[in-house]
């Protein structure tokens, strides 16, 4: 059975075969009309587009499982369609399957690199395509259910944060902040990733934090304060069996130490500390210090500046991240697209 956009809204995680929406791309109508009969018959819902541009516009609409992809079309082939499909955060993880009659290494190694998951050779066996439809839409499923819980995880920070009157969105505008300066370091996209992640999770210990010291309108003593400083272990704790947070954990344990080693939960200093870690912590204060609290106004921008720049100057900060924040913060922030 072929479906329409307007049937595709659908639950993630475990699904009937019947819910599962499989896209086909090729401008062979009677390999279409095959394929489309074939996977019709296992209970998919098929979508088809004749070329490279229609499934571009298609994709986000129909969410597939899996895509099958020819490789020779016109405008645009296979391969330009699959690097597209992958390197776009909303449909890097979609299955693509390209079916080819090129049987060169190197037509292959190509579609390798174009992020392609997996190849079936053109005139293709019916039961290895099922077979390998079946394979890819469990493993599509498996990484639904890996987003799900990251976005639990993600919506949990963020509501404890918006919870508290006092430091409402305060995660959010870290992660934001963080993301700028590792942009201004020239860091890569994989760092930049973690570190904006980060940014919305270092905080997620709390939740396990009292609330009357957390929201004391006065200084912590002695033991209030050492309750407080249990939050980044207990961070970690909560997000280390979350599999997408494993190199978020340091970033999260670590966004409290100094770096001259006077900080805490382990007293590391200077490169001991993750990177990531020292641009959150930088960032975490800065934020602190101009927003307000029940025994303060927040500070204005300079005057936090000053205060940070005495801290820098006593071994608190990374000194040169510190000198990138101070000029990320003169920068006009870039509108993302």
């Amino acid at each position: 059975m072929s479906a329409s956009i307007k049937d595709t809204k659908q639950s993630r995680g475990r699904v009937e075969e019947s819910a599962i929406n499989i896209m086909v791309v090729d401008d062979n109508h009677g390999n279409m009309e095959l394929l489309e009969a074939l996977l019709s018959s296992r209970g998919y819902n098929v979508f088809k587009a004749y070329n490279g541009e229609d499934a571009l516009k298609m994709v986000e609409e129909v969410s597939p499982y899996v895509i099958l992809l020819d490789v020779m079309m016109p405008k645009m082939d296979g391969y330009e369609v699959c690097r597209r499909l992958k390197e776009k955060d909303s449909t890097r993880f979609i299955p693509v399957i390209m079916l080819t009659a090129l049987s060169g290494i190197d037509d292959k190694v190509k579609g390798i690199e174009m992020g392609a998951d997996d190849f079936i050779s053109k005139p293709f066996q019916k039961p290895e395509l099922i077979a390998r439809v079946k394979s890819l839409v469990r493993v599509k499923s498996l990484l639904d259910e890996l987003e799900d819980a990251r976005n639990v995880i993600f919506s949990l920070a963020i509501t404890l944060d918006f919870n508290d009157p006092y430091t409402h969105g305060h995660s959010q505008r870290v992660s934001e902040l963080a993301t700028r300066l590792s942009n201004f370091m020239g860091l890569s996209s994989h760092e930049k990733a973690n570190i904006r992640d980060a940014g919305l999770l270092h905080d997620i210990g709390k939740i396990a934090t009292d609330k009357d010291v957390l929201h004391k309108p006065s200084s912590l003593n002695g033991n209030e304060y050492e309750h407080v400083k249990q939050h980044p272990v207990i961070g970690e704790k909560i997000c280390s069996p979350l599999h997408f947070a494993k190199p978020l954990l340091p970033i999260i344990r670590g966004h409290h130490e100094r770096f001259n080693g006077s900080g805490y939960p382990d007293g590391l200093a200077g490169d001991n500390i993750p990177l990531g870690a020292r641009i959150i912590a930088i960032v975490d204060l800065y934020d602190a210090l101009t927003s307000g609290r029940p025994y303060r106004r927040g500070m204005p921008q300079d005057v936090a500046l000053e205060v940070m720049n005495a801290e820098a100057g006593k071994g608190y900060w990374d000194k040169e991240v510190f000198m990138s924040f101070v000029e990320t913060l003169k920068e006009k922030p870039q509108q993302s697209s």
